[in-house]
Order: structure tokens, then sequence, then C-alpha cells
């Protein structure tokens, strides 16, 4: 009954729209409906914000939180592509090293920018981050996977074993970063690594949300074939799938994603677990179901994250990796062991 219930989407779209105007209203300034509204009148005039309030909502509180929905939905999307490729429902970009190599590649930035050419930069300009974040991603991610594959599929345990340690050498890459760097630049780095929504602005709403609106719309073209690839590389062929094809695409698609989103908020773990994981109970490993809900509860959790991460010690503000992470750590031992990953003996049982 779950699975066919057609009110879910517009449910969780509506839930979304409140979720954001709380998002928006609630903080260490709380702002009025009338605040908001005036606001929009003066952007839409070409005028500036008639007060302290408005200009609150104009510069600092609206592109947070639409930075929060379009992150929350690559997010969720993330980890239903990733689910899809390996058939698994324990995979997403932060166990298989792409946030943290799309980490690695940022911190780079951020601390030798001063020292990169002048024409890159002008080249480059507000995508030099993403870029670099990118290729970390990508390059993690694809020797996770060439390391974890064997002739026929890709074994869950050696993806996760593989993960961890390519975390690792980006985790200690991006320390190596934070050690060499002047002391603003690592506190920034180490409070980044924990991931916030405190810098977000309207260039990044717009980098973000243009990547994001093109991946979005070629991933929905690619979701019959991930159902196909639910039955087995073989089976997906005769249907007329070429696998390996269907593995890179969305696997560029997945870590242009994610690396361009953790460039500008830092590394957000585990709701590309947690999202698709819950979706699926609902509409089912259909993922021309799956992907919509997804997107639209991802974005939504995650403005509930951000705005408790704000309101907890107002007007200080937690990092919202730290909330990601005491949610998703419970949840993902608990998909293990329904996996009976851990359940496995060793010794000569292994």
């Amino acid at each position: 009954m779950l699975r066919h219930n057609k009110i879910l989407f517009p449910v969780l779209l509506a839930l979304l729209f409140v979720m954001m105007f709380a998002a928006i209203a609630f903080g260490a300034v709380h702002l009025s409906g009338a605040d908001m509204l005036g606001g929009l009148q003066h952007f839409f005039k070409g005028e500036d914000p008639a007060n302290i309030h408005q200009a609150v909502f104009m510069q600092l509180r609206l592109p947070r939180v639409l930075l929060c929905v379009i992150t929350g939905a690559i997010l969720a999307v993330s980890g239903v592509l990733m689910q899809g490729l390996f058939r698994n429902p324990i995979v997403e970009p932060g166990l298989i090293g792409t946030s943290a190599g799309a980490a690695f590649g940022a911190s780079i930035v951020f601390v030798l920018a001063a020292d990169m050419s002048v024409r890159m930069k002008e080249l480059a300009g507000p995508l030099l981050v993403p870029l670099f974040a990118f290729v970390g991603g990508m390059l993690a991610t694809f020797v996770v996977y060439s390391l974890a594959k064997n002739t026929r599929r890709v074994s869950i345990m050696s993806l996760l074993l593989v993960g961890i340690a390519i975390n690792a050498v980006g985790l200690s890459g991006t320390g190596l970063m934070s050690y060499i760097a002047r002391d603003p630049q690592a506190r920034s780095i180490t409070f980044w690594n924990l991931g916030t929504f405190s810098g977000a602005s309207w260039l990044q709403v717009f980098i973000v949300g243009s990547v994001a609106a093109i991946i979005f719309t070629i991933s929905m073209r690619y979701s019959k074939q991930l159902n196909a690839l639910l039955l087995g590389e073989e089976e997906a062929t005769y249907l007329g799938v070429d696998p390996q094809k269907l593995k890179w695409r969305i696997l560029v698609m997945t870590t242009a994603m994610v690396s361009v989103a953790t460039a500008f908020v830092g590394v957000i773990s585990f709701m590309g677990l947690i999202v698709p994981h819950i979706m699926r109970i609902f509409v089912g490993s259909d993922n021309k179901k799956l992907l919509p809900t997804s997107m639209v509860a991802g974005a939504l959790l995650l403005t509930l994250a951000d705005m408790g991460a704000r309101l907890f010690l107002a007007p200080a503000e937690i990092p919202i990796g730290i909330i990601t992470s005491v949610v998703g750590a419970p949840i993902f031992i608990l998909l293990l062991k329904r996996s009976k990953v851990l359940q496995q003996k060793g010794g000569f049982n292994a």
C-alpha cells in the first residue's frame, strides 16, 4: 500500500516549502512574513533592502536555505544513483572516497591559491574550487572502484574497505593543507570539513543549482537503465543496456554533483545513505519514483538539520556535519547488520 501511495510526493513537497519558510523565519534574528515579502518587493524593483531584517533575509537567510535545499537534493540523488549502480543499499559518496577526495582538492585551492598563476585564476574564476574538487573526487572514486572490482562484479566488502583507505588518504591530504596553512585558513578548513552553510551566497546558489538541474534532468533519463541493472549486468545487457558505459556516466555525474556541493559547503556525511533507504520503504526500488522522492526528501531533511544547527546553540552554530553524522552513523550500523556484513565469520569460515 505504501509503495502505491500517490500523495507521497506532493506531501513531501508541501512539507519542504513549510520547512523552508520556518528555516528562513527562525534563527538568531527572527524574520516575519512582512520582512520576507518586503525584501522580495525591493529586490524585484532593483532597490536596496529597507531595513536590517530585509537585508538579513535577502543576503543571508534566503541564499543559505536555497543552497541547503539544493545540497540536500544533490546528496540524496547521488546516494540513489550510487546504490543503483552498485546494487547495494549501503553505498553512498562519502563512504567510497568521493567527498574526501573533493575536500582535498578544494583545500588545495584554499591554501595554495595565492601561488597559482593569474592566468589560471582568470580562466577558472569562481569555478576554480569546484574544478579542483571535481578532479579530487573523481580520482578518489576511480581508485576505489578500480581496486574493489574483480573480474565480474564489485565486492561490497572490498568497496567499503578500499573506501576507508581512500578516505584516510583524502583526510590526510586535507590535514596536510591545514598544517601548512596560516591560522585563519586552517580554521576555515577545519570548520568547513565539518560542513557549514554559513558562507552561502547567491553565486554559490547559482553554480550549485545549475549543475544540479542539469544532472538531475540527465539522471532521470537513466532511471530505466538503472532498473534494468538491478537484475544483474548480464541480464541488463540482454535488455539493451551497456553496463560499463552506464557505470562511468553515473560515476561522472555523481562525482560532479557531490564535488561542486562539497567545494562550497564542506563534507556532509550519511545524507546519501539515509534518505534513499527511507524512501525505498515507501516507493520501492523503482528509480523513476525513487529519484524524485529522494530529491525532495533530501532537501527537506537537510533543511531541518541546518535549522537545528542554527537553533540548538543560538546565536552560535553547530557544524551541520556533526548532526548528520550523529543521526546517520547508527542507521549505517543497522544497515550493515541487516545486510549481514557485520555477521560474517572470520578465521577458517571467512
